[in-house]
């Protein structure tokens, strides 16, 4: 079974979903704590969601410095996959493994949504499961959800086709060009805004075809990457 590990930062709010999402998925979710330099062997890392050390200074800044990250950082050069949902997004690009930066919502609130997305890239070893052109729904709450880069790196990101999810019906926070996700050039870092943790079981997710919260869309992050491991 493969081992998938959830990191703690202190202000870490979503680690017990992530980790519940991984099981449900069939995998064996492993506990990674921000001031171990271990990971423990795992096959693959997810970068939860919350507010990683209150966001103070700028969301994700201080937990880039965090000993976990720098063993993170060297292990998704050589190719681990790494998930960062939301702050974990905003930790990815402070730490240099995913371009440009998160700022403030255009609209300075916070905001709490189920969110329409589009699959732009089924090809990362966190969206095989997907179909490029595929619509999904994906629970979204953040404040500093506001994606931002100069351009030329925008460019690049569409050129290279490493926008991965791009939101759709409504820009929930002024992210240019409406990216909700990116990759890395290799495929195995994934970023993301939204909270694909919070949609992985019947009667708990945003509301789907099937009736009230019964939306499961986000599960297939999680069954991808454990598809990539052994594929």
């Amino acid at each position: 079974m493969s081992r998938i590990g959830v990191v703690t930062f202190p202000g870490t709010l979503d680690d017990r979903d992530a980790s519940r999402a991984v099981r449900l998925a069939g995998g064996e979710p492993v506990a990674l704590w921000h001031g171990d330099a271990d990971l423990r062997g795992v096959d693959a890392v997810v970068l939860p969601g919350g507010f990683s050390y209150g966001d103070y200074l700028r969301a994700g800044a201080i937990s880039r410095f965090a000993p976990v990250m720098s063993e993170i950082v060297d292990a998704a050069n050589r190719g681990l996959p790494v998930l960062g949902i939301c702050n974990g997004f905003q930790v990815l690009t402070e730490a240099h493994l995913l371009p440009g930066s998160m700022i403030k919502n255009d609209h300075l609130h916070f905001v709490c949504r189920e969110q329409v997305l589009s699959v732009e890239n089924a090809d990362t070893a966190w969206t095989r499961d997907y179909t490029q052109g595929e619509r999904i729904t994906i629970p979204l709450k953040n404040q500093d959800g506001q994606y931002v880069a100069d351009e030329h790196t925008l460019d690049e990101l569409e050129g290279e086709g490493r926008v991965v999810f791009r939101y759709q019906d409504v820009n929930p926070n002024g992210s240019r060009r409406g990216i909700a996700g990116i990759s890395n050039a290799r495929g195995n870092v994934v970023g993301l805004m939204p909270h694909p943790e919070h949609a992985v079981e019947p009667g708990f997710g945003p509301d789907g075809a099937k009736g009230p919260r019964s939306g499961t869309d986000g599960l297939r992050f999680f069954t991808s990457v454990l598809s990539a491991l052994v594929g």
